[in-house]
Parts: structure tokens; sequence; C-alpha cells
């Protein structure tokens, strides 16, 4: 399959390493002007767990082939769309009249309807993912990061496509197990406020790199994920649908963040999964926070923890 990964960013290039090694042809969408910037490889430090639960270390450094323009005309299968959800309608609003005869897989968060995040994008050549990966690259450049050894998929409550099963078998050749989601858009509804929960205490502590190990402060990550879960109600969710998804928030705390704290302190897939998390100025972790709590205001929900973290994400 001929595979274009839109951006060259953590996840597109976890995913296309992964892609790639599997015999796929795979190329990096960057704006004008990135291709020299990024050059013409990715210094890798990775823990892939997909064979290996505790992971297998990869050190390398990767040759990649990037391209700054996208023709309507191209011969890619699959375009990979994986963008900060704040990105999406942007990232939509180039891909519309360049798709050409691909499909779309769109790989990330999304906290509006499905159908209207994707703008003008045709919605038959959509498939729906989530990536279970997770790093960041460092001051030298090198991407630390995780690859965990399956990736959800799901649709809109109907069965899978041809297109859409075509894009499973890809990331199958690349050694990932599948996971579905029937109901994809409350699935990816309840990752987005759990994001939000996490998100907002590691903003308090300057990253969400510090809240690896610390007990006290991923049961304060759980407990704002906890006080979300209304404000999924309020959007019409049923949390039924969503059960497994919601144990950590649910289960007591006295469990859940002892658990997660010795993961993250002491398993090395965990541990780089929050860890490489540490830029103090992203601004997706803000974005998030400040959509949940906007949303949370417009539908009149109650969520004290997430306000008082919001000098924390409030724009300036």
């Amino acid at each position: 399959m001929k595979i274009l990964m839109f951006g060259r960013g953590v996840i597109a290039t976890i995913y296309g390493w992964a892609l790639r090694k599997a015999g796929h042809d795979v190329e990096f969408y960057v704006r004008p002007g990135r291709a020299a910037t990024y050059g013409d490889s990715v210094d890798l430090d990775l823990f892939d767990t997909r064979r290996r639960m505790r992971g297998q270390r990869v050190v390398e450094k990767w040759p990649v082939r990037l391209r700054e323009t996208l023709e309507p005309d191209h011969d890619f299968d699959l375009i990979v769309l994986s963008v900060s959800h704040h990105r999406l309608p942007e990232a939509t609003a180039f891909l519309a009249p360049r798709v050409g005869r691909a499909t779309v897989l769109v790989f990330g968060n999304v906290w509006t309807e499905p159908a209207a995040a994707i703008g003008q994008l045709p919605l038959d050549r959509i498939a729906w993912g989530f990536p279970q990966a997770g790093g960041g690259f460092d001051a030298d450049g090198v991407l630390r990061g995780m690859l965990m050894p399956s990736v959800v998929f799901g649709t809109l409550d109907r069965p899978p496509t041809d297109r859409e099963r075509a894009v499973r078998q890809a990331f199958r050749e690349a050694g990932l197990r599948i996971k579905e989601r029937p109901d994809f858009r409350g699935w990816l509804w309840v990752h987005f406020a759990s994001d939000a929960g996490l998100l907002s205490q590691g903003l308090r502590l300057g990253s969400l790199s510090r809240l690896a190990g610390s007990r006290s402060d991923l049961r304060e990550g759980l407990l704002n994920g906890r006080e979300l879960l209304p404000l999924l109600e309020a959007r019409g969710l049923d949390l039924r649908r969503h059960r497994v998804g919601l144990l950590p928030f649910r289960a007591p705390t006295w469990l859940t963040a002892p658990a997660l704290a010795w993961l993250t302190a002491h398993v090395a897939p965990a541990r780089v999964s929050i860890t490489a998390h540490s830029d103090p100025d992203a601004e997706e972790p803000r974005e998030v926070c400040r959509d949940t709590l906007a949303e949370a205001r417009r539908l009149g929900v109650p969520v004290p923890r997430l306000e008082a973290a919001e000098p924390h994400f409030a724009r300036a």
C-alpha cells in the first residue's frame, strides 16, 4: 500500500516507521520549507511492545522521504491524518480538494461530532482510528517514545466498509492487533475527557511528564476525569457502553493511583509514554482542557477541579 503520513509528528513518525518496516511505501507530507529543517532521517529511541510487553528498545537513524506538495491526482492509497484536534479543521480544508482516490484515516482526538470534524472530506472515504503510541522529540531532535501492540479502530455504529477493512489490514501487516470500538464517537469523547482530567493536573505541575510515579498527582488526575463523567452524559453519551474505558476513573483511587504510579515509575513503556511529554509550552494539552471546560460551561455542568486548573491553560 502507498501511504502518506500527514505531517512528521510523533504519531505519524512512529506508525510510519512501523508501516514501512512491514513493506509499505511510506512518505510524509510537511509544510513548504520544513523538509530542509527536518532533514532526510529521524533519530529514533523507541520501546516497541508489539512482541514483548516490557518492550524491545529500538535505537536507529531511520531514513524518511518528505514531500512539500500534494497534487489532486496523486496515487496514494491511504492518507494518515494524525494532528492535534484543534488543527483538524485546517488539515481537512487542505486535504479536501487533494484526497484523490485515497482513504483518509482520521487518527487522533475528536471532540466535536465526527461528521462535522472532517469538514469537506467525503465521509465515505474516511476510516476512524486512534493510536496506541506516544512520546516526544527531545531537545536534540531524538524521538523518544513507545509503541503499544494494538491500535484502536472504530465505526459510527455500522460495519466497516471495504476501505476501512483495507486500512486495518495494513496495520495488521505491521504486527499490530486491532481493537474494534463500534460506538467510536462515544469512545473518542470518553478518551478526550480522560485526557482533560490527566492533562489538567499535568499542567498544574508544569508538564505531563511530572505525573510519572506520583501517586498523589495521578490520584488528582483520576478525580479530575471522574468529575467530567456528567459532562459526557450531558452530551448524550450512554456511559454503559464504555464501562471498560471508564473503569480507571470509577474504580477506587486508593487502588488505581498506586497502580499507575508503580507502572509509570518501573515499566519502561509506561514511563516513556508520560516522561517524553516534557515540553512545558506544548499547546495541545491546553487546547484539550480549554475545549472541555468551554463545553462544560455551555451545558451548565459543574467541573470545579477543571475550573481551578484554568489559570494554567487559559489564553493570555
